[in-house]
């Protein structure tokens, strides 16, 4: 019987590994796609400035427009001067030269503040670019990373595989049966062990007697409270079998 439970402890253990294995392989895609929905944040907010830059460039461009426009219609106006007799006309043409003037100037003055933010917005797209850079080339070095520990894990599960069925050809069908039954409804733990008369599992005592039976080792036992195939803890033959893990509720 000793031999039947030390195949199920290690079949056991077979299965947990696998299990994280499977877990950390199916975290991969999610990972990579975390990745690349950073890189992709990062160039929207990238793209967002350079749109912005060449907002302000077209604005500056317009409003250079402008202020020749008007220097164009002031320039008009000053050569009319001569031609006017009236003081009333007279005075009416420096009027509108002074505010073409006016205008011009809050146009130029317009003009100095957007080459100003372009030149400052210019310094902090060739920044972001340059970060840009570096976070691609991070991103594809942290992906590469990912596929290769993907590759391992598969060789490491393929071999996990490999020893799975061979304990599981170690095993009646019966007792397989009834331990993939038991792992199917019990969260993957079908067999646990007994210290000091409590199931480690479900943290229950076992009655004196069955406990007794149990450090015997004459027959497969399971736990009257949580139905587990259970086995005595304190066994040095089982002990090195299995790796330490948090316990389970049942």
């Amino acid at each position: 019987m000793q031999e039947k439970i030390k195949v199920l402890i290690q079949l056991q253990e077979c299965d947990k590994k696998i299990e994280t294995i499977l877990e950390k392989k199916n975290q991969g895609p999610s990972r990579i796609k975390a990745l690349q929905e950073r890189l992709k944040e990062f160039e929207g907010n990238l793209q967002e400035k350079r749109d912005q830059l060449d907002r302000l460039k077209k604005e500056r461009r317009d409003t250079e427009r402008e202020v020749e426009d008007l220097e164009q219609r002031k320039k008009k106006s000053q050569a009319k001067l001569s031609s006017i007799s009236s003081n009333k006309e007279y005075r009416a043409a420096l009027k509108e030269i002074d505010e073409l003037e006016r205008e011009k100037g809050l146009m130029e003055e317009k003009a100095l503040e957007l080459m100003e933010s372009i030149e400052e917005l210019e310094r902090a797209c060739k920044e972001a670019e340059s970060e840009y850079k570096k976070l691609k080339a991070e991103t594809k070095k942290e992906e590469e990373a990912i596929l290769r520990e993907i590759n391992a894990l598969d060789k490491e599960l393929a071999q996990l595989q490999e020893e799975h069925h061979r304990l599981s050809q170690e095993i009646d069908q019966g007792l397989l049966t009834h331990y993939n039954r038991l792992k199917g409804r019990k969260g993957g733990l079908a067999i646990s062990p007994v210290i000091k008369g409590v199931c480690q599992t479900c943290h229950m005592g076992i009655p004196p007697q069955k406990f007794n039976e149990l450090i015997r080792g004459d027959d497969l036992m399971s736990c009257p409270n949580c139905n587990r195939i259970i086995y005595w803890g304190d066994n040095e033959q089982f002990k090195d079998l299995v790796n330490p893990q948090p316990p389970e509720e049942c």
